[in-house]
């Protein structure tokens, strides 16, 4: 809505696949959009999609049309005069035979599909363009193509070639041995029609012979006007091109680069996005200038022809796994697809302070590479949180130490010369790094061999022979995918390969043991193993078969060192393809999953999944990890997510929610990192709940909602399980309506270290659990008795606003009185005494509170009260561990001083002069000013 300024998900909870392969909008109805599903751009980590959705009101609602099988959609294009007639590429799948392929044709918006042109099973759509200006006119690439296990791609097989239509799809005439076109096998296709001119077509064909070729006749004869191999590099990833729709002699070839043309192509030039890898690329029927570039970094518009673009600030990164540190908090780090690695704090909250000039909270996010390269693992060091080690393409293994940042990193390859050896190490692109959990400073990599190093990767130990299959020649698959060392007994090591085994050791790699399931066949991938944090001989082993057209969920456990194997699928559904498997480490059997549609949940050791996506979109769950409380998963085009308060989940049993209300036990909360959260569940929905904090002594120090009228959180009465945050706050100052405050806020004293209780109570029915303060791991050297000063400096503080803030009410009581007594009562004699009690009242009134304020900038002109500059203390006060200063004392005494000799003369202002207007306004017959 803003021209690329800022970007929105609007397909969230609506679609179930994650990657769109194709957009189209309706020239004669912008409302309505298609899009279909599926990666067609190939490479070794490829999405599935599950056919084509359109929307009839710009995006905000999608319904699912149907080509369900198609898993691949390359190209939509909508008649530019009838929204409702829509032609679709379907590539199919890459792993192997796909009956739904071909060009799909609707005249009815989508309700029913005709295919309109088919090859075979094995042949795809990959391209369609169609004639802005004759609707019936369209070209259709076909190609056939196909991926192995591994990653290696088949191109340029027989049945690609190049098609034509001009009766709107009924007939199509393959045109790909027209003259100038190249007479050897072809491969993909890419075509475009220029809107300036329709007999000009351009088509970037994959072939011996091939290159940039134009056509002036329709299609009818052509000729090549550039065979440089940048422009058709990796065809098999990129090769489309886009047609200028005011210029004939405009062309644009993605690529690597984004290639531009004057002069039909002839000569070429590039245009500088601010990535690289483009895919796809609009351009304005009504101005060229204005253009969407789509490419590995997201989407970049530009509104001057490419001269300059708008910024990538979409979180769609495609993570290949997930770590985290042992920072407070704790940081979550990845690499990701084509945009190196990448490590952010895991809490904002946690990484918070206070703005000194405004008052206002701001976050402190510090945003760093890890080292290592795009496809790699990251493995903090345990012992110290400034070390990472990262892994990259071509082997790459780096230590950075982030006092020294990238440019001290180190690489710590374990064979520099790995591609040029005897034996040639098969290193796959996201290469295993995992510290052993039982042997400090051990850190092991993976090739087809596993290796180990004990100085930090100075030195590396073949500690395994090659553990994949036999395999033949130049095969690239068979490297170890997956190693999970025990975290009961030093020296036991679970490893996986890409090819479907597993091999186990027990003496530290001097001997192993072949321990792969029963049944799972050569490329199979392992791509996951969790060693049990609770019982040595468990095991949990993640398999994927997707490379041969298998999307069937495969997921094993072991309770005896690998001895017998249980499938464990039960409830992950066809297409649930599972990435990793995590167990609870305070909770034995309570199982994570990260699968190709979301997160699934087992309470009972895989015998029954769930869901447990929630709000997550459709999307790949690449890696996820459990720290604490919470559960961190990186997804393959989503970025990383973050589900906080694991409490409830873990305390969930068959029997939850047989009682109306079912309190949770709160985890320990951690002084300034973590905040209070609560967790209960209603079994019907309830009209009245309310939660109090409770001290060790069981005094009340918090209730929510507010009792006093103030606005505060008002707790859920739901149905189900609801959350409340309590923010460790004790209660806040007495306020009154309309209160501005500048810097400062009128809130309560941070809670102590110590144990707490948490009431709730809904619709009469009671439930308390206990809890723990604990104070902040990095504030060494604050003592407790510390905080308690703290503490106690911070409540008189909070005490004297509410002092303060109930003399302005009492102020306000008394002058609505006394102006309500005037108004009925306008004897001079009243008035006089009136006016002298209102104007020492007014007086009192500004001395404790700025009376001009309409706004929080207006304390830029005039200066702020006592209540104010209370709270401004208080937030001094508390910000940070320690016992206050001298000079906070000081203030204090000073301004409660202060406020002390208010409040003596409000109380005489309030003695005689009101008693004696009182006898005044009794003797006109009116009640008197309480």
């Amino acid at each position: 809505m803003d021209g690329g300024t800022s970007w929105k998900p609007v397909t969230d909870g609506q679609l179930a696949s994650s990657s769109v392969g194709a957009v189209a909008i309706a020239e004669s109805s912008p409302d309505v959009v298609y899009i279909g599903m599926g990666e067609s751009q190939l490479r070794s980590n490829i999405l599935q999609g599950d056919g084509v959705y359109r929307s009839s009101d710009a995006g905000r609602t999608w319904q699912h049309l149907g080509l369900p099988k198609s898993q691949a959609i390359s190209r939509i294009r909508v008649d530019p005069t009838n929204p409702d007639v829509v032609y679709v590429a379907a590539l199919g799948s890459p792993w192997g035979a796909t009956p739904e392929r071909g060009i799909y044709r609707s005249r009815d918006g989508g309700a029913s599909w005709m295919r309109v042109l088919y090859r075979n099973d094995s042949t795809g759509g990959s391209d369609l363009t169609i004639d802005p200006h004759n609707p019936n006119v369209l070209f259709a690439s076909l190609w056939n193509v196909r991926m192995a296990p591994g990653g290696a791609i088949t191109n340029g097989r027989t049945g690609s070639g190049l098609f034509k239509s001009v009766d709107g799809g009924d007939t199509w005439t393959e045109i790909t041995r027209n003259p100038g076109l190249p007479a050897g096998v072809v491969g993909n296709i890419g075509v475009a029609i220029s809107g300036a001119d329709a007999n000009r077509v351009y088509a970037l064909v994959d072939a011996v012979d091939g290159g940039l070729f134009l056509s002036d006749d329709a299609g009818g004869r052509w000729v090549r006007v550039n065979d440089d191999g940048s422009l058709r590099q990796r065809p098999t990833y990129f090769n489309r091109l886009t047609a200028d729709p005011a210029n004939r002699d405009v062309v644009y070839v993605l690529n690597l680069l984004l290639y531009k043309s004057t002069d039909g192509g002839r000569t070429i030039g590039t245009i500088s996005p601010p990535h690289v890898d483009h895919h796809d690329l609009w351009i304005a029927p009504d101005d060229p200038r204005r253009m969407i570039d789509a490419n590995d970094g997201g989407a970049s518009v530009s509104i001057n022809g490419g001269a300059t673009w708008t910024r990538q600030d979409l979180p769609t990164a495609q993570l290949y796994h997930v770590a985290t540190t042992r920072d407070l908090p704790y940081h979550v780090c990845g690499a990701q697809q084509d945009a190196n690695t990448i490590c952010v704090p895991s809490s904002r909250s946690a990484s918070r302070s206070i703005n000194p000039i405004v008052g206002q909270e701001e976050f402190l996010e510090p945003v760093y590479a890890a080292g290592g390269g795009e496809s790699g693992s990251i493995a903090p060091d345990p012992a110290d949180p400034d070390i990472l080690f990262a892994s990259g393409p071509q082997a790459l293994i780096s230590r950075l130490d982030r006092r020294l940042g990238l440019s001290q990193a180190r690489d710590h390859q374990v064979l520099p010369s790995w591609d040029s050896s005897v034996e040639r190490e098969r290193f796959q692109w996201t290469i295993p790094l995992v510290f052993s959990p039982r042997e400090p400073g051990v850190l092991f990599a993976a090739s087809q061999h596993l290796w180990r190093t004990r100085d930090g990767g100075r030195r590396w130990q073949r500690i395994s022979p090659d553990l994949s299959r036999p395999r033949s020649v130049g095969e690239r698959d068979g490297s170890i995918w997956a190693v999970a060392p025990s975290r009961h007994e030093a020296g036991t090591i679970w490893a996986g390969t890409d090819d479907g085994l597993v091999h186990l050791t027990r003496d530290g790699g001097a001997s192993w043991r072949n321990v792969t399931p029963p049944g799972l066949r050569d490329s199979s991938k392992v791509s996951g193993i969790e060693a049990s944090p609770h019982r040595p001989g468990t095991a949990y082993v993640a398999v994927k078969r997707y490379e041969v057209n298998d999307r069937a969920p495969y997921l094993f456990r072991t309770d005896d060192y690998g001895a017998t194997w249980t499938a464990i699928v039960h409830g992950l559904a066809d297409g649930d393809i599972v990435q990793a498997v995590r167990e609870d480490p305070a909770r034995a059997g309570l199982l994570y999953a990260a699968t190709e549609h979301g997160v699934r949940i087992s309470f009972d050791d895989g015998r029954e999944w769930l869901s447990l996506s929630l709000d997550l979109p459709d999307t790949q769950v690449s890696d996820l990890i459990v720290e604490r409380q919470e559960l961190v998963i990186s997804t393959h085009g989503r970025s990383f997510w973050v589900l906080a308060g694991l409490a409830p989940i873990r305390q969930l049993h068959r029997e939850t929610g047989a009682s109306p209300l079912t309190l949770f036990a709160p985890a320990s909360v951690r002084r300034r990192l973590d905040e209070g959260t609560i967790h209960y569940l209603l079994a019907d929905s309830a009209r009245a709940v309310a939660i109090d904090i409770l001290d060790s002594t069981g005094a009340v120090i918090r209730q929510l909602p507010a009792t006093d009228g103030r606005r505060s959180p008002r707790p859920s009465g739901r149905r189900g399980l609801n959350q409340f945050t309590w923010d460790l706050r004790h209660e806040g100052a007495t306020v009154f309506p309309g209160m501005i405050m500048w810097v400062g806020q009128p809130v309560g004293p941070l809670a102590t270290p110590g144990r707490y209780q948490v009431r709730v109570t809904a619709d009469g029915v009671v439930a308390t659990q206990a809890f723990t303060v604990t104070a902040d791991p990095r504030a060494t050297g604050v003592s407790a008795a510390q905080l308690r000063e703290q503490f106690a400096l911070a409540s008189k503080i909070r005490d004297r606003v509410s002092a303060t803030n109930s003399a302005v009410m009492r102020i306000r009581t008394v002058r609505a009185q006394v102006e309500e007594r005037i108004a009925r009562a306008p004897a001079i004699a009243v008035t006089t005494s009136a006016t002298a009690l209102l104007h020492e009242l007014g007086d009192i009134e500004g001395e404790l509170y700025q009376v001009k304020l309409r706004g929080e900038l207006d304390a830029t002109i005039y200066p702020i009260r006592i209540n104010n500059r209370l709270t401004n203390l208080q937030m001094s006060v508390e910000t940070g561990d320690g016992a206050p200063t001298a000079q906070a004392y000081e203030a204090f005494n000073r301004l409660s001083g202060a406020l002390s000799l208010l409040e003596r003369r409000l109380a005489a202002a309030l003695g005689e002069p009101l008693q004696q207007l009182n006898r005044l306004i009794v003797a006109e017959k009116l009640e008197p000013v309480r």
